[in-house]
């Protein structure tokens, strides 16, 4: 087969695999459209379990709400659909790897999935409860809080991001000591910087209250732990495995 023919078998099997993908997306939305406005209420039940009794929620235009609970459906159809378009890229990529990749690829991106609903999780049931009941008690006397519902889901959203992106950090540390890049006994050795760095960036990324700032910076540091175990685990496997 000449060059430009595998070329095109390749951009022919990247169409069939972002086809898939999309249709995979479109029919689960269709599926969760007629139950928008009902997602949006769940989404924005910790805000509400927070506000003064006969507090509510506003729209401030015209068609948002409309729009903002076809967001939700369409962020809910995202990570429903999520596992399938992965395996849709893995099917993509893994005729190119060798075997020994993926061996530990694939379960590195399964692992990668999981700690990312792990990471929304934790912001919806643990931290939203907490940094909501802040920012309402916060009020001045007198002042009604009553969030916009698009600017509730952008925040909401930066925050599900912000999360997820966190309970990455296994698969970072894993990664970096899979390419050898770094020693797990460096990673041990920068542990002091790594703590003081994920304090930052619970400062920078959570609204400005020490409870908040703590619930990032831990689950920072404790991943960060417990990528440098499972790496060394790992590197242990490998080299019994190449004795063996």
């Amino acid at each position: 087969m000449s060059t430009s023919e595998n070329f095109i078998s390749h951009l022919l099997e990247l169409r069939k695999r972002l086809l898939n993908s999309a249709v995979a997306f479109l029919l689960v939305f269709i599926c969760l459209f007629p139950w928008a406005a009902d997602l949006y209420s769940i989404l924005a039940h910790p805000l509400l379990a927070k506000l003064p009794k006969g507090g509510q929620m506003i729209a401030t235009d015209v068609t948002t709400p409309f729009f903002v609970p076809m967001k939700v459906a369409m962020m809910a159809a995202l990570l429903i659909s999520l596992p399938y378009i992965l395996y849709q890229v893995w099917r993509f990529v893994a005729p190119g790897l060798y075997l020994h990749e993926k061996r530990w690829v694939l379960p590195l991106l399964v692992a990668s999935v999981m700690l990312f609903f792990c990471g929304m999780g934790f912001a919806y049931f643990a931290v939203f409860p907490i940094v909501f009941g802040f920012i309402t008690s916060a009020a001045p006397q007198g002042v009604a809080v009553m969030t916009d519902i698009d600017k509730y889901l952008s925040f909401v959203l930066g925050m599900f991001v912000a999360f997820g992106l966190a309970f990455q950090v296994p698969i970072a540390v894993v990664l970096l000591v899979k390419t050898g890049m770094v020693t797990t006994a460096k990673l041990r050795e920068i542990r002091p910087y790594v703590i003081v760095g994920a304090f930052i960036v619970g400062a920078i990324f959570t609204p400005p209250d020490v409870v908040s700032q703590f619930m990032l910076a831990m689950p920072l540091w404790l991943l960060y732990e417990a990528g440098i175990i499972t790496a060394g685990w790992m590197l242990r496997s490998s080299k019994a495995a190449d004795i063996h």
